[in-house]
């Protein structure tokens, strides 16, 4: 065990709880999720293992985990559990903030979509006819299409920059423009092919949506969040500002690397607020997925009318809404987020049912997984339950043909699959590594939740594969 962790263990007992006294059967739901988390992933054959909370938080190297649980409507309990500070030995509370990372894009087109109701934006308009202190460069890939509002928050706008690493507190952070031209720590953000053409994930056109509400509003962009969103819906403790103000320093959660290290001065800032800049907590997720959930069922009065919600909550022809990823099916909605030592996971289920679980880990995709999968158990959600495959038998020459290293599609970022004592690892850089299983000679999947790669072959050659809704090419 990580010695930085063994704190965890003796303050898994100080969890905090926003309900106060619990009802007995939220009080056994509670017990249930805190003594006996059932794996993300189960494979065919093999027996199944239970284990505490605290146990995974070690295993994981995760120093803390914040729960909130919507049951009926409504937020029936919301605990932290670990050290939101290893070092400084302070403990998560239900109150203490995490970097939501990219589940700040459905909250921060929320607030885009007041304004189109306010008639100071269109959803099919073209951007540069909002935006004043900064226009899309005009190129050959247009072919007559624009750069719009709806295609930026459903990622068909054609933009580049999938997501952002932040920069620490004394680095020198660049302006919202300065991320647009490149002048920070990623390429300019452009339009490399035909927006509406395809769905490709683009922090990016977030960043472009960031700029365009201060122009529109005369507001910086938090403020405009502040006074549409946060406010409104009561997420009080929840802020945009990006630096985090030092007078809030002690709310924070540390952010921590896989090697149970904390990300240098603590976490990063992200100048690109929209795309992964709101502190908030579980509880305050929850209300926003309550609030929408609530306005698309007919509330009148809120941050957004009631068609508006129904707009944002309808999956389209790519299966993202306006600002949410929208479930098979229309039985949910939700986001994931990823930061630097940030991971957490949020999902609505429209029938009043969910959670959101935020960590403070590179590791902590795992544990959420396995927290949100014991959840789908517990209290029977139609989706997000364990994933079970079975490993299929198949020629090692496939596996000598899977490793090697690939470069991301239209980005120049490079993964690779490490073959070795016969087992097959996908290495990300800043991710914790991935053990890849064969489901066929075309399919292998993660063994930590299932997540599929879709091998492409060429002439009887790996060519790439797809996973995590992108596309990933061999370097030959």
């Amino acid at each position: 065990m990580n010695r930085r962790l063994v704190p965890i263990l003796s303050a898994f007992v100080a969890a905090a709880c926003t309900a106060g006294t619990q009802s007995g059967n939220t009080q056994a739901h509670i017990d249930r999720i805190e003594q006996a988390l059932i794996p993300g992933m189960i494979i065919k054959g093999e027996p199944l293992q239970t284990h505490s909370l605290a146990e995974r938080l070690a295993h994981h190297s995760v120093p803390a985990v914040s729960i909130a649980v919507i049951s009926n409507g409504e937020i029936e309990w919301a605990r932290a559990y670990g050290m939101a500070d290893v070092e400084g030995k302070r403990v998560a509370t239900a109150q203490t903030l995490f970097q939501a990372a990219s589940i700040s894009k459905p909250v921060a087109a929320t607030a885009a979509l007041a304004l189109v109701e306010e008639g100071r934006l269109a959803l099919d308009s073209n951007v540069n006819q909002y935006l004043t202190s900064w226009q899309v460069p005009a190129n050959e890939h247009m072919h007559g299409e624009a750069v719009t509002l709806r295609r930026i928050v459903t990622h068909t706008a054609g933009l580049t920059v999938h997501g952002f690493p932040g920069y620490a507190r004394s680095d020198d952070i660049p302006t919202t423009v300065g991320v647009l031209d490149g002048l920070g720590n990623t390429d300019p953000i452009r339009v490399d092919t035909t927006p509406g053409a395809i769905n490709r994930y683009s922090g990016g056109g977030y960043t472009v949506m960031q700029l365009m509400l201060p122009d529109v509003a005369g507001q910086p962009f938090e403020q405009v969040l502040r006074e549409r969103v946060l406010d409104p819906i009561g997420m009080t403790l929840s802020t945009y500002e990006q630096p985090l103000p030092e007078s809030r320093w002690q709310e924070a959660a540390t952010a921590y690397r896989s090697s149970g290290d904390p990300v240098e001065e603590q976490w990063h800032v992200y100048p690109e607020q929209a795309a992964a800049g709101l502190w908030t907590t579980p509880t305050e997720l929850a209300m926003w997925g309550l609030a929408i959930l609530a306005y698309h069922d007919g509330e009148e009065g809120g941050v957004l009318s009631p068609d508006m919600a129904r707009q944002m909550l309808d999956p389209g022809e790519h299966g993202h809404g306006l600002g949410p990823a929208v479930g098979e099916g229309r039985e949910y909605f939700g986001h994931g987020g990823s930061n630097e030592g940030f991971r957490c996971q949020l999902v609505v289920f429209m029938d009043g049912r969910g959670a959101a679980v935020m960590t403070n880990s590179d590791n902590g995709s795992s544990l959420a997984r396995e927290v949100l999968a014991t959840l789908a158990d517990e209290y029977d959600w139609p989706a997000y339950g364990a994933t079970e495959r079975a490993v299929a038998d198949i020629d090692q020459s496939v596996y000598a043909e899977l490793a090697g290293r690939y470069i991301l599609e239209g980005q120049d970022f490079e993964v690779e699959i490490v073959l070795e004592d016969g087992r097959l690892t996908l290495v990300v850089p800043g991710e914790p590594m991935l053990e890849l299983l064969p489901e066929s000679d075309s399919v292998f999947f993660a063994r930590s939740d299932g997540t599929r790669a879709r091998i492409e072959w060429e002439d009887g050659h790996v060519a790439g594969f797809r996973m995590f809704g992108s596309r990933v090419i061999k370097i030959r």
